[in-house]
């Protein structure tokens, strides 16, 4: 979740610490043809915002109509919904082979869902869901992505601590719990759940789900006032330690990295991508970079600098990364910075 509250100061309780277990160095992560990532949702809908770079979007007239009665022709055009979530479709090709999988699934309950239907997405492709961590903004939508499918629902590959009792305590307010995710309810649904702390090789070796992310740099501290409820009491978790992101290599051209929230560091968790896979060109970077609120915004200037020197060619900081580090962004890496919207394809080819 993405709570924007807080001090510099609290944001700083908690040091980096490196990944529990071996890092497996490099990782033997198959090249692709092409990677297309739809966003399925975002926190925003822009129905007249034009294509640009690697980016398609979903202008209003390109989508379909929906009753309502109270016009003439008896339709309208809704757009699509735009929540504070996220979720992306991934589809990668290696030749004549493509393989799909789904990434979070936003937080309401049929909101992925219904986006999924207004972009004709052939639900019954997804052969795997991956959460990036456990919060509701990014594991809501199961209930419209079972309605999508209407079958076998496919594996779910989480971290083990996704299922954490988590709740946010703020100086002179109530505690805030959230809503925990069900391992019972999901597999009484089919799901079958695979948990891995370490990395993992999804869809014949061609997309990395990075497990725990080491924390190197100084300024990446976690979320302040976020606590977990574990061995029978409440306790401090700024880390969130089951956040973790989607890789694939793009053959000649590097990298495309997939974040839900980024709560690990968008910079640890680019840095950890490049090690593990030993590659050194980080080509596409999207998702959730965490620096919105007032804890976050002292590591905005750090996390700009960082990506300047990582040099990707595309960055997309959408979600909860918040509207100054996004004009940071797009004024700083303008060559590379694409705003995102719900509905946007983004489709990267090999060199």
């Amino acid at each position: 979740m993405c709570d924007g509250g807080g001090s510099e100061a609290a944001a700083r309780r908690s040091a980096p610490r490196p990944a529990e277990g071996p890092a497996v160095d490099p990782i033997a992560l198959e090249p692709v043809d092409d990677v297309v990532v739809t966003m399925l949702m975002d926190n925003s809908y822009d129905g007249l915002m034009t294509d640009v770079g690697p980016a398609r979007r979903a202008p209003l007239g390109r989508l379909p109509t929906v009753p309502a009665p109270h016009f003439e022709e008896r339709r309208t055009y809704p757009g699509l919904i735009a929540e504070h979530g996220f979720s992306a479709l991934v589809t990668v090709r290696r030749g004549e082979r493509t393989h799909t999988l789904l990434f979070d699934t936003g937080v309401s309950p049929d909101g992925v869902g219904l986006n999924a239907e207004r972009l004709e997405v052939d639900a019954g492709a997804i052969e795997a869901v991956v959460l990036s961590h456990g919060h509701v903004d990014h594991t809501g939508g199961f209930i419209g992505l079972a309605r999508m499918r209407r079958g076998r629902p496919p594996p779910l590959t989480v971290h083990p601590l996704v299922w954490s009792r988590r709740r946010f305590v703020t100086p002179g307010g109530p505690p805030w719990e959230l809503p925990t995710l069900s391992r019972s309810a999901l597999e009484g649904e089919g799901f079958t759940v695979i948990e891995r702390r370490q990395p993992s090789l999804l869809l014949d070796g061609a997309v990395l789900i990075t497990g725990e992310v080491d924390r190197t740099t100084d300024f990446e501290r976690g979320l302040p006032f976020h606590e977990a409820h574990r061995n029978g009491r409440w306790e401090p978790d700024p880390l969130i330690v089951d956040e973790q992101a989607l890789v694939v290599q793009v053959r000649g051209r590097g990298l495309v990295v997939l974040t839900g929230c980024g709560h690990a560091g968008a910079v640890n968790i680019a840095r950890h991508a490049l090690r593990l896979t030993g590659t050194d060109r980080l080509h596409a970077m999207l998702g959730g970079f965490h620096l919105t609120g007032p804890a976050f915004e002292p590591i905005i200037e750090p996390t700009v600098n960082a990506f300047a020197e990582l040099a990707p060619d595309v960055l997309v900081p959408a979600h909860c990364t918040g509207w100054k580090a996004q004009n940071r962004f797009a004024a700083d890496l303008s060559d590379a910075f694409i705003p995102n919207a719900v509905g946007t394809t983004y489709t990267f080819s090999a060199g």
